[in-house]
């Protein structure tokens, strides 16, 4: 029996998909929410025809978008009936961070989109999804 899932999340329909397959799939599960903000990749977003100074801020903003796109998953998820029981905003590689979340948290369950990227962009990218699936120590749904 699934008590706890854990939900981690980034804006994506994808997100919204995994929050809507848990409330059909384990509706008495309490949800962890996990967004993982990847310095490296938000250094790599950040618009560099800005003007000169607002580089240092990219991270900020990347915690910040972090907040709201955590915000967004409780409401969706409350709104689907489901119990959210934590939010998290970690720092770090997004695989290794959800892999340690669901370990040092105990969840029962990982629910998680996947872009379904191939070919050289998926090499080149690689797949969060697929590292953790593959890292995990609880079963992993991927949702596409």
């Amino acid at each position: 029996m699934v008590e706890s899932v854990l939900v981690p999340v980034d804006g994506s329909p994808l997100s919204a998909r995994a929050l809507s397959f848990v409330s059909r799939e384990f509706p008495d599960a309490s949800v962890h929410l996990l967004y993982v903000v990847d310095h490296v990749k938000a250094s790599y977003d950040f618009d560099w025809t800005s003007l000169p100074g607002y580089w240092d801020d990219s991270p900020g903003e990347a915690t910040n978008r972090g907040k709201d796109v955590l915000a967004d998953a409780r409401e969706t998820a409350e709104n689907a009936n489901l119990t959210v029981v934590a939010e998290e905003l970690a720092v770090g590689r997004p695989s290794s961070s959800i892999v340690t979340y669901a370990t040092e948290e105990s969840v029962d369950h990982v629910v998680m989109g996947s872009h379904g990227r191939e070919g050289l962009s998926r090499f080149v990218l690689g797949s969060v999804a697929e590292q953790v699936l593959r890292r995990s120590t609880v079963p992993v749904t991927i949702v596409r």
